[in-house]
């Protein structure tokens, strides 16, 4: 007989979802077992299946949780009617506060994802490009030049996410400079270089 549904299933799944990313970010997926995700989450290994089927699931699902959550502020933010330049600066700001927050669930998107079986990898990789697409938008409406020279939009945008996605590998939220300051130094950066970070904040 199928073990029952917990009242607490979902919270429980996420607590080994965010116990799981913290343990790939720092052994690796493959230098991580099942026993050694059950110590971390402070369980056995039968009731950590219970919850997910195999190391793979739950690899997915730690970086799709992530995913979701970075698309969910960009859905949220096309919807607030802003100037191309206003909503590409609450975007930066609205991935930086994200990027802080679960570090170790950036960590692992970008190390990882080879870890994953073929079709997952495919999901993931689709969900990447949605986004990457949401800035190559605004991009050609900031700068129109990208109509006519089109091959460089992509490498633009990529620019941009080489800029915001391994602060995770240095920054410090306790540190001297907040998760908003930094957004704002990147936001900076971005539309007016380097003379731009002189800013006192």
């Amino acid at each position: 007989m199928a073990r029952p549904q917990a009242a607490n299933y979902d919270e429980r799944r996420k607590d080994i979802v965010d116990a799981a990313a913290r343990l790939f970010a720092e052994r690796g997926f493959a230098g991580a077992s099942i026993a050694d995700l059950a110590k971390a989450c402070g369980t056995s290994k039968a009731l950590l299946y219970h919850y997910y089927p195999s190391k793979d699931d739950i690899l997915y699902d730690v970086m799709r949780t992530h995913l979701d959550k970075l698309t969910e502020a960009a859905e949220k933010i096309s919807e607030l009617n802003l100037t191309a330049e206003d909503h590409l600066r609450r975007l930066i700001a609205d991935f930086m506060s994200l990027y802080a927050d679960a570090a170790a669930h950036q960590k692992v998107l970008l190390n990882e994802l080879r870890g994953l079986p073929a079709q997952r990898r495919k999901k993931i990789v689709k969900q990447q490009r949605q986004l990457v697409e949401v800035i190559e938008k605004l991009f050609l409406e900031l700068q129109p030049r990208f109509r006519r020279q089109r091959k460089f939009l992509r490498p633009a945008t990529m620019l941009f996410f080489g800029t915001i996605n391994f602060t995770h590998t240095w920054f410090h939220p306790d540190g001297p400079v907040t998760a908003d300051q930094l957004a704002a130094m990147a936001t900076d950066l971005l539309f007016e270089g380097i003379a731009g970070l002189g800013r006192a904040r």
